[in-house]
């Protein structure tokens, strides 16, 4: 088997007897039952996701930004230059990013990986050079990339996550880089839910109303051109997830998606950001239906499609504080959330235990 597919075959459901017993723990410990609301369905998820309750504590946790430009930027989709995407990844190496402020916060490693910036870059600390090509293809022109350089990347950030975990990371939190790839992130989101390109699309960077109207038309142009006007549960009609990826994501869309898929091969809990990370989290469920076991929505960004996703996703965001910077921050902010829904499991008291009187049947 192809690296590819011996992960999918390694992803595994929930565990339904760490669940039920993660629920029965819930329900002993000394609060009322439901108090902690969404934080006991995250503690019971991780739960189900380890096969084991309580779930081991979520730390340390690692984040992986991953950077790659896109063919469709010659579109008009943003105001925002080309070189950018390059110009942020050196920020985030020299720890000068908002990620890296919020990393720091909540005591999470970062890595950056190039997977597709349009620019050569040189070997520096922290710095993962994984680069699949330089940017994508424009996809309102026909497909962004080919299968092939779809399958590396998907395979470029599995290879993250095996490392992240292999050097100790017991949380994977995703990131993302790359001018207009909230274009091709809305059209993703259009291919597997099957909703409208104006529904979905959103103004990104703060673009404006003439902008947002160019790209929601880009956006349908891409649709068509790569004949997924008709979204689907998994793609268009009669196409493939992988050739959906392929016709109209990016590249860090493909290496997040592998990233996530990675992650909930090796149990390891996958904090999603924002709606780059929805757009991937939707591919790699397309792939493998139970990969959404081991993913927590870390919030609920501005950017309209991302609701989309959560909600056909089925993931519940812990945040919504209308960020829509990316680069994992939404992710960073839930992570000390998910850390403490475990922690309650570890070390909170039961009834018995404590000797306290439990409300009467």
């Amino acid at each position: 088997m192809t690296i590819l597919e011996e992960t999918i075959a390694a992803i595994r459901p929930a565990d339904p007897a760490a669940v039920a017993e993660a629920r029965a723990h819930q329900d002993r410990l000394t609060k009322p039952r439901g108090a902690l609301g969404a934080l006991e369905d995250v503690a019971v998820r991780l739960a189900g996701a380890a096969a084991v309750s309580p779930p081991p504590l979520p730390v340390p946790a690692a984040l992986a930004i991953f950077a790659a430009d896109h063919g469709v930027h010659a579109r008009g989709v943003t105001p925002w230059p080309r070189e950018v995407t390059l110009q942020m990844v050196g920020n985030f190496l020299a720890g000068g990013a908002v990620a890296n402020a919020f990393a720091a916060q909540a005591g999470v490693s970062v890595t950056v990986v190039d997977v597709g910036v349009a620019a050569d870059l040189a070997p520096a600390p922290g710095l993962t050079i994984s680069k699949v090509a330089y940017g994508t293809a424009d996809l309102s022109r026909g497909p962004a990339m080919t299968p092939e350089q779809a399958v590396a990347a998907l395979e470029a950030g599995m290879a993250v996550a095996r490392d992240l975990v292999e050097g100790g990371a017991r949380c994977l939190i995703t990131g993302d880089m790359g001018i207009a790839n909230t274009t091709a992130s809305a059209a993703l989101i259009c291919a597997f839910t099957g909703h409208d390109a104006a529904v979905v699309t959103g103004r990104g960077t703060g673009v404006d109303d003439e902008t947002l109207a160019r790209k929601v038309e880009v956006v349908r142009e891409g649709l068509r051109a790569n004949g997924l006007e008709r979204g689907g549960q998994d793609g268009a009609s009669g196409v493939s997830a992988l050739e959906t990826l392929a016709a109209v994501g990016g590249l860090e869309h493909a290496a997040i998606a592998g990233f996530v898929l990675a992650g909930a091969a090796l149990r390891v809990p996958v904090i999603l950001d924002g709606v780059i990370a929805g757009a991937a989290a939707l591919v790699a469920a397309a792939l493998a239906p139970e990969v959404v076991d081991h993913c927590v929505a870390g919030h609920r960004s501005a950017e309209p499609g991302h609701a989309v996703a959560l909600d056909h996703l089925g993931l519940r965001p812990l945040v919504e504080l209308e960020l829509r910077l990316g680069e994992g921050t939404g992710g960073l902010l839930a992570h000390p959330l998910v850390c403490a829904a475990v922690r309650v499991m570890h070390e909170v008291a039961t009834f018995d235990s404590a000797g306290v009187t439990d409300k009467e049947a």
